[in-house]
C-alpha cells in the first residue's frame, strides 16, 4: 500500500503539472493534493503505528473510526437500559429531573422482569399518606463525643475534588447544596475559593496526601488543618482510607489538570501528575486510627469526623472495630464505597477488579457493627451508584442512614458520559481544567439543575415509601425489596444478606466460621496474620 501510495502522489503530480501547462485553473488542485501527500510522507515516516506506515493517510481511518466508536455506540447501537456504567433510563430520569421536564415513562418498563437480578419493592395494599409525610428526611451526624451535630439530607454529592471537576463545577455543585440544604464533599484534593463561594454545607475530606492540610514533606499538618476546619461552612470531617474507584491505590491528579492554582491548593508542585500515597503517614494502626480521628475531632472543636472505605479484607474492619471498643473512641460516620468505582481516573484493573461493591460492603458494615453491639454510636454513609429514589431507599434497606451520589449529580449538572474525565477533554466543562471548556457550563443555571434533581429524587424516595406502606425511609427493611435470582426463583434481601443478631461477634457468641479470622485480628498493626 505504501508503494502505490508513492506511485499515485507522483502520477498525481505529473498529471497537474502536465494540465496545468493548458489549464493553468488545475493547478488549483495542488491545494488538495499537496497536503494528502505530505500527510503520508509522514506517515510512512513515522514508526508508532504500522498501520500508518504501511497505509498512509487510510491507515489513520482505523484510528478516527476507534475515536468515534463510543460515541456511534452510545447513540445509535445500545439499548436504552444495556448502558454502561449508567444506563439510558436512569440517565434521561436524571436529566429530566435536573431539568424539571416530565419523568414519567410510557408503556411499561423497559426492563426484563424475569431476567436475573431484577429487583423490585413489595408495596403495600394500604399505602400511607404521601402528602402528609415529611418531604425532607434528615439524620442528625454526632455521636457522644461530637459537640456540633449535623443534620444531614438523606442525599447528598459525594466526594469529588476540584482539580478533577472544572471550578465551574465545583461552584455549581456547591450552590446546588445551598439551595436544597444538602452537603457538598470536597472530595480529597482540598478546600478551594469555589467550594466557599456559594455558601453550601461542606463535608471535607481528607485523603492520604492530606492536600489542604499538608507540611511541605507530604506529612499532616496539624495547624493548617485547625485553621480550615473551623470555617462555618464546614460541617462534617471526612477521612478517606480508600475509594471505590481504585481502593489500595491513592488517588491520580493528572499533569494536565494541576495548574498552579490547584497546585497552590493542595500545596504541590503545578504541572506534575499528583500521585496519592495509597496508606496514611499519621498512623499506622487501627489503635492509632483511633487516635488521629479524636485529634480530628478536637482540632475541629467537636465537629462529627467519621471515615471512608470500600471494604476489602475483613479482618481489617474486625480490627478497627475492636479498636473503637478498646479505645473507647468512636467515629460519628462510616462512608462505604462501592468497588464499581466513581469518577475519578484509576488504573483498569483496580477499577474492574479491586474493592467490594457497594451493596455487599454496606450489609458486611452494618451487619459487623451490630456484631460488635456498637452500631449505635455511629451513622452510615452509602456511596455507589446510587440515582434513584429506589436506590436510595435500597441501600436504606441494607443499613445506611444516608447516601452520597458523584456521576448522578455530574449528570445533573450536564455530564453526557462521554467518558472523557481522564483526559482534560471534558465536552461539557465538567471533569476539565480547560477553561475554554469549563466557560461552557453556566453556574447560575446549573446548581438550580443540582437542586431540582436532589429534591425530586427525595421526594421520589419519600413516595415509594409511603407505597410500601410506611411513614418513615428509615422504617425499610430487607424483607421489602426483592431479587430474582433465577428464572423462577425470587429471594428477599433478609435472604440474601441475612440479618444479625446484636452482639454476635463479642466473646462467648462468635460464630465458628469465624473464630479463626477473629483470633488473629490485632489493633497494634495492620500486618496481623501474615
Amino acid at each position: 500500500m505504501a508503494k502505490a501510495f508513492i506511485g499515485y502522489s507522483i502520477a498525481s503530480l505529473v498529471l497537474i503539472i502536465g494540465l496545468g501547462f493548458f489549464f493553468p485553473w488545475v493547478y488549483w488542485l495542488l491545494i488538495l493534493v499537496l497536503p494528502l501527500i505530505i500527510m503520508g510522507v509522514m506517515d510512512m515516516m513515522q514508526t508508532k503505528h504500522a498501520i500508518i506506515r504501511n497505509y498512509p493517510i487510510f491507515g489513520r481511518m482505523r484510528y478516527w473510526m476507534e475515536a468515534l466508536r463510543p460515541k456511534i455506540y452510545q447513540y445509535f447501537v445500545e439499548s436504552d437500559i444495556d448502558g454502561s456504567p449508567v444506563n439510558r433510563v436512569d440517565r434521561s430520569t436524571i436529566y429530566q429531573r435536573a431539568k424539571r421536564e416530565l419523568d414519567s415513562q410510557p408503556f411499561g418498563t423497559q426492563f426484563n422482569v424475569y431476567a436475573e437480578g431484577y429487583e423490585w419493592m413489595a408495596h403495600s395494599i394500604q399505602p400511607h399518606d404521601f402528602e402528609s409525610m415529611n418531604k425532607d428526611p434528615r439524620v442528625v451526624i454526632g455521636g457522644r463525643d461530637c459537640r456540633q451535630p449535623y443534620s444531614a439530607s438523606i442525599f447528598n454529592v459525594s466526594a469529588m475534588s476540584y482539580g478533577s471537576l472544572s471550578s465551574n463545577a465545583v461552584e455549581a455543585l456547591n450552590g446546588g447544596a445551598k439551595i436544597g440544604n444538602f452537603a457538598h464533599n470536597t472530595g480529597e484534593g482540598g478546600i478551594s475559593d469555589f467550594h466557599l463561594k456559594q455558601g453550601g454545607d461542606i463535608i471535607w475530606q481528607i485523603g492520604t496526601g492530606y492536600f489542604g492540610c499538608r507540611e511541605d514533606d507530604g506529612n499532616f499538618s496539624e495547624k493548617l488543618f485547625a485553621e480550615k476546619s473551623v470555617l462555618p461552612q464546614i460541617k462534617m470531617i471526612e477521612l478517606k482510607l480508600s475509594q471505590g474507584a481504585k481502593p489500595g491505590h491513592g488517588g491520580i491528579l493528572p499533569a494536565a489538570k494541576n495548574t498552579p492554582e490547584i497546585a497552590a491548593i493542595r500545596h504541590v508542585k503545578p504541572h506534575t501528575t499528583v500521585y496519592s500515597p495509597p496508606y496514611h503517614k499519621a498512623f499506622n494502626s487501627p489503635r492509632e486510627m483511633m487516635l488521629f480521628i479524636k485529634k480530628l475531632r478536637e482540632l475541629s472543636n467537636g465537629k462529627p469526623v467519621g471515615f471512608k472505605l470500600c471494604i476489602g479484607q475483613h479482618r481489617e474492619f474486625y480490627a478497627i472495630c475492636k479498636a473503637m471498643m478498646e479505645s473507647d473512641i468512636y467515629p460519628d460516620f462510616i462512608t462505604i464505597d462501592g468497588g464499581e468505582g466513581g469518577t475519578g481516573a484509576a488504573p483498569p484493573e483496580f477499577s474492574n477488579s479491586v474493592g467490594m461493591p457497594l451493596m455487599d460492603g454496606l450489609a458486611f458494615v452494618h451487619d459487623t457493627l451490630t456484631g460488635f453491639n456498637i452500631r449505635h454510636h455511629i451513622k452510615l454513609i452509602a456511596s455507589g451508584k446510587v440515582l434513584t429514589g429506589f436506590h436510595l431507599l435500597r441501600a436504606l434497606a441494607l443499613g445506611a442512614d444516608t447516601c452520597n451520589s458523584a456521576r448522578a449529580m455530574m449528570m445533573a449538572l450536564g455530564c453526557i458520559q462521554a467518558l472523557l474525565c481522564n483526559t482534560n477533554r471534558c465536552p461539557t466543562g465538567v471533569a476539565t481544567q480547560d477553561k475554554w471548556l469549563a466557560a461552557g457550563l453556566v453556574v447560575d443555571d446549573k446548581k438550580q439543575r443540582v437542586a431540582n434533581y436532589h429534591r425530586d429524587t427525595i421526594e421520589s424516595a419519600v413516595e415509594l415509601t409511603a407505597a410500601i406502606g410506611l411513614p418513615d425511609p428509615h422504617k425499610i427493611t430487607r424483607r421489602h425489596i426483592f431479587r430474582r435470582v433465577f428464572m423462577n426463583q425470587i429471594r428477599t434481601f433478609e435472604d440474601i444478606y441475612p440479618s444479625t443478631p446484636q452482639g454476635f461477634l463479642l466473646e462467648g457468641q462468635i460464630p465458628d466460621h469465624l473464630k479463626e479470622q477473629l483470633a488473629t485480628v490485632r489493633t497494634d498493626s495492620w500486618n496481623f496474620g501474615i
